[in-house]
C-alpha cells in the first residue's frame, strides 16, 4: 500500500497556496490529481489500479468515485479500459477469496438471497453465461453479491470471467462519462437515471434473450 499512500504525498507536494484554495471543489480536486497523474504517470497508474483492485476484493465501498476518476482523468475510453480491468480483476480476487471463506459470511448476510440464486442458477445450467451477463449488465443483484455467492453456488471461474468482463462494459461507459462532467454532479443517483437504468435492462434482456427463445422451444 505504498504507492496510494506516496500518491496522496506527492499530490500534496505539488499544491500551490491558489490551488490549496479550490481543493473544496470537485473539479478542483480533478485537477489536482490530474496535475500528480501527468507528473507521475505510472506510479500513479499503479496507485489507482492498486486501490480499486483491493476496494474491489475486499467489498469496500467507493469505487464507483474511482471509476469517476478514470473518467475525469483519461478521458472516456482510456478510462473505460481502466475501469473495466481493475473491476474484473477485482471481482475475481473476490471470487476466489469467497470460494476460500465466504460461504459462512454470505450464508449468514444473505440466507434467502443465496438460496434464490441457487434455484435459478440450476435452472440455467445450459445458458449460464447468459444469464450472467444479464445480471452483470442490469442491477438485478448487486455485484457484490455476485461476486460473493458465485464460487458457493458453482458458476464455473471461465464463465463468472467472462460475464464480468464484458457485462461491466454498459454501467461501466455510463460512470466514466459522468467522469467527464464532474463538477456538474450533485449525487451518485444522477448517474442512474429512469433512462439509464431503461437501456441497462434493455441491453440485459437482450443477453438473456436465447435463453427464453430456447425454452419456448422446449415447451413446444
Amino acid at each position: 500500500m505504498a504507492a496510494p499512500r506516496s500518491l496522496v504525498v506527492d499530490t500534496e507536494r505539488l499544491l500551490t497556496r491558489d490551488e490549496e484554495k479550490n481543493l473544496d471543489s470537485p473539479t478542483g480536486k480533478r485537477d489536482n490529481i490530474g496535475t500528480y497523474a501527468k507528473v507521475y504517470p505510472a506510479k500513479f497508474i499503479l496507485g489507482y489500479c492498486s486501490t480499486y483492485i483491493f476496494m474491489q476484493t475486499f467489498m469496500i465501498p467507493g469505487t464507483i468515485f474511482m471509476s469517476l476518476l478514470a473518467g475525469a482523468l483519461f478521458g472516456v475510453f482510456k478510462g473505460l479500459f481502466l475501469v473495466v480491468f481493475n473491476a474484473t480483476a477485482g471481482a475475481s480476487s473476490c471470487f476466489f477469496l469467497s470460494k476460500l471463506i465466504g460461504r459462512p459470511i454470505i450464508n449468514w448476510l444473505w440466507p434467502e438471497k443465496l438460496r434464490f440464486f441457487q434455484a435459478e442458477i440450476a435452472k440455467r445450467r445450459d445458458k449460464l453465461l447468459n444469464y450472467m451477463l444479464f445480471l452483470r449488465i442490469t442491477p438485478t443483484l448487486p455485484n457484490l453479491f455476485i461476486n460473493l455467492a458465485s464460487p458457493i453456488v458453482d458458476i464455473p471461474f471461465h464463465i463468472f470471467f467472462s460475464a464480468t468482463l464484458v457485462g461491466l462494459i454498459p454501467a461501466a461507459y455510463i460512470t466514466v462519462k459522468a467522469g467527464l462532467a464532474l463538477g456538474e454532479l450533485k449525487s451518485v443517483k444522477d448517474l442512474y437515471d429512469f433512462k439509464t437504468l431503461s437501456v441497462l435492462f434493455l441491453i440485459g434482456f437482450i443477453a438473456i434473450l436465447p435463453t427464453i427463445l430456447k425454452r419456448k422451444k422446449i415447451y413446444k
